[in-house]
């Protein structure tokens, strides 16, 4: 009779070295998962006065994700927008910022467009341009609000009506370049500059003469 209950106390306490064997296996006894990244959202456009509320999202080591509540906000200026500590931006004045969203040592980025309030027309300049291929252009965007004019030639989005197959390109600070191979024979595109918030846009004519 002795001999069973040791026989059976020998078999539960290899049965729990099996079960510690095991969970040492799977990562190391269940610890909690380490935070390997924060991916912060949305990437946004808002007018000035206008509020978009930000979120952060984190990726673990065990490959799982969990919305991030414990995240401490900035922005790189907070004269352009402002964030507050439940992570929701503010625009106060046109451009661009950059958004961070951290949590302990790992953070993310995204960027807040901040545009003009009350925008009624975008005026490009300079007007029906002429240029040769292989030469460039810088393009401005003028806004119109209550009447007054701002420059908001960083907080558009700059096009062209047609980019001659890649050899016609324009920048996000309205630099237009062109390639010498871009026309063989004088052409006529469209610079255009379009408010990410209203749609409103503005735009003008380019001519490209074919180089020497």
């Amino acid at each position: 009779m002795l001999n069973r209950k040791k026989k059976i106390q020998g078999l539960v306490a290899f049965t729990g070295l099996l079960l510690l064997a095991f969970g040492a296996g799977c990562k190391g006894f269940f610890v909690n998962p380490t935070l390997t990244s924060v991916a912060v959202g949305p990437q946004a456009a808002i007018q000035q006065g206008k509020t978009v509320q930000m979120t952060a999202v984190g990726t673990y080591d065990d490959g799982s994700t969990k919305n991030l509540t414990n995240v401490f906000w900035s922005s790189s200026a907070t004269d352009i927008a402002s964030i507050s500590d439940t992570g929701l931006v503010t625009g106060i004045t046109p451009g661009q910022v950059t958004i961070t969203g951290s949590s302990g040592t790992v953070s993310g980025t995204n960027t807040v467009t901040v545009t003009l309030s009350g925008l009624t027309a975008i005026t490009v300049t300079p007007a029906n341009a002429t240029i040769t291929a292989g030469d460039s252009e810088i393009y401005k965007a003028m806004g119109t609000a209550s009447g007054k004019q701002v420059d908001i030639t960083d907080q558009v989005n700059w096009t062209v009506s047609n980019d001659l197959n890649g050899t016609v390109s324009i920048d996000t600070s309205g630099n237009l370049t062109t390639q010498t191979n871009s026309v063989t024979a004088q052409t006529t595109i469209q610079v255009i500059a379009t408010d990410p918030t209203t749609g409103i846009s503005g735009r003008t004519n380019l001519t490209i003469n074919p180089a020497p």
